[in-house]
């Protein structure tokens, strides 16, 4: 089986990349691809995160503009391109509970963000489940029985 956080770990750094230079995604795409080793990682789901959050970068933003205490614009790339792609999962990926987006997201922010950058993260995901996801994060955890 493809891993899905290689995937979303190669597609922080490819978006991160884009957010920086403005070159065309598809080319971003092409060129990380063959940069790098992805034997292991889920490039079609690496394909989709890149394609979807450039195309609808702006509705993502929509979703966490409330949340921020200052402008997307001025928010560091590497946690803005964490930000896309949980809020991508979070909207468009139902099947990956809300919980792996949080922690994946986190987990990216440790790899590549800031000291402190995975508690801002942390945060903001949350907040965006929250809304997104309503339903979900207001659902009972189930509790499995303990094994004696």
């Amino acid at each position: 089986m493809k891993n899905r956080s290689k995937s979303r770990q190669f597609a922080v750094q490819a978006i991160y990349s884009w957010l920086l230079t403005g070159n065309n995604i598809s080319d971003i795409e092409v060129h990380f691809i063959s940069e790098h080793d992805m034997e292991d990682a889920d490039v079609s789901y690496f394909q989709e995160i890149l394609h979807f959050v450039a195309a609808h970068k702006m509705s993502l933003v929509d979703h966490m503009e409330s949340f921020l205490s200052r402008s997307f614009a001025s928010v560091d790339p590497v946690e803005q391109a964490i930000l896309l792609i949980g809020t991508f999962e979070l909207e468009q990926r139902k099947d990956i509970p809300y919980r792996v987006v949080i922690n994946e997201s986190v987990e990216s922010a440790k790899n590549f963000g800031a000291e402190d950058g995975h508690k801002f993260i942390n945060g903001m995901m949350d907040k965006i489940a929250a809304k997104i996801r309503d339903i979900e994060v207001k659902a009972p955890r189930s509790k499995k029985p303990r094994k004696k």
